[in-house]
C-alpha cells in the first residue's frame, strides 16, 4: 500500500508541468492517491477478493465486523482468525479483532457493497436522483438524508425489525455510494463501530461530513448520541454534523429534525 501511494504521488509530480514535489506531496495529494488505490483494480485487492471467495468463513467474519459491529475475540487458536492475521487483514485492538487499516477497510466495504449493487433498491434509488445532491463542490447532506429517509421507508418500511436492524446501515452506504462515487471517499470510524453506533466520515472535494448512524434505543440514549457527535465534531473542527437514527417502533414519526 505504501509503495502504491508513493508511486502515485511521484508519477503525479512528473506529469504536472511546473509543479514541485512539495506541491504534490500534501494531504490533498495523499487523499487523491488513496482514492485511486481503493477504486482501481490492483494486485492487493485482487488477491484479497480471491481469498475471501476461497474461504467463506473468513468472508463472513469480515462482513460481520464491518456491517454488524460484531466483536470477535482475537484468538489465534481459531483457524479462521489465524488465517486472517496471516493474510494481514486484521489486527488486535483491545483483545478483539479489528481490520488492519483504514484503506483495507474501505476496499472491503467496496467489495461487499459491489456484490449487492445489481439488486440493490437503495443504490438504484440514489442513482436516479444523484445529481440533485451536489451543489458546486459540496454535498447537500440534509437533502441526502431526507431523500434516503423517504426511499428507505417506502422500500423497506414493511420489513421485520431484525432485518432492518441488521441491514439499515448497509442500505445507507449503498445509497451514498453512487452520489460520491469517483469524486469522494468515505470511511467508517473503527473506534465507534458497534451494534448500536457507527460513524461515517465523508471526504468530498476538500470538505468533510460526519454522520453518526445509530439504532433508536429511547430518548435518553439518543441525547447521549447527540453529545457524542458534538464531541466528534470538535475533534474534526467542524460545526455541523448529522445523526441518522433507525427507529423500529410502530408509532414512530419519520422525517428530518434540526
Amino acid at each position: 500500500m505504501v509503495s502504491y501511494l508513493c508511486k502515485y504521488l511521484d508519477d503525479q509530480s512528473k506529469k504536472k508541468e511546473n509543479s514541485t514535489k512539495k506541491a504534490i506531496w500534501t494531504k490533498e495529494g495523499l487523499l487523491e492517491a488513496v482514492k485511486d488505490l481503493v477504486n482501481r483494480p490492483n494486485t492487493l485487492s485482487d488477491d484479497m477478493v480471491k481469498k475471501l471467495s476461497d474461504y467463506p468463513e473468513l468472508k463472513q467474519i469480515m462482513k460481520d465486523i464491518l456491517f454488524c459491529g460484531a466483536e470477535y475475540p482475537y484468538n489465534l487458536l481459531n483457524s479462521t482468525i489465524r488465517m486472517a492475521a496471516m493474510f494481514g487483514y486484521i489486527k488486535e485492538r483491545e483483545n478483539h479483532i479489528s481490520v488492519a487499516n483504514r484503506i483495507m477497510e474501505t476496499q472491503l466495504y467496496n467489495f461487499f457493497l459491489s456484490e449487492e449493487l445489481v439488486d440493490s433498491k437503495s443504490y438504484k434509488a440514489a442513482t436516479l436522483v444523484k445529481n440533485q445532491f451536489i451543489k458546486g463542490n459540496t454535498l447537500d447532506m440534509e437533502l441526502i438524508l431526507k431523500k434516503f429517509t423517504e426511499h428507505f421507508t417506502e422500500i423497506y418500511g414493511d420489513q421485520k425489525e431484525n432485518f432492518l436492524e441488521e441491514n439499515g446501515r448497509r442500505f445507507f452506504l449503498l445509497y451514498l455510494k453512487p452520489i460520491i462515487n469517483g469524486v469522494g471517499n468515505y470511511y467508517i470510524e473503527a473506534q465507534t463501530r458497534n451494534q448500536k453506533r457507527t460513524d461515517i466520515i465523508i471526504d468530498y472535494q476538500g470538505n468533510q461530513y460526519i454522520i453518526e448512524m445509530k439504532i433508536w434505543r429511547g430518548e435518553e440514549y439518543n441525547q447521549r448520541g447527540e453529545e457524542q457527535l458534538t464531541e466528534y465534531l470538535e475533534y474534526y473542527h467542524l460545526n455541523k454534523g448529522y445523526l441518522l437514527s433507525f427507529n423500529f417502533n410502530k408509532n414512530k414519526t419519520t422525517g428530518i429534525k434540526k
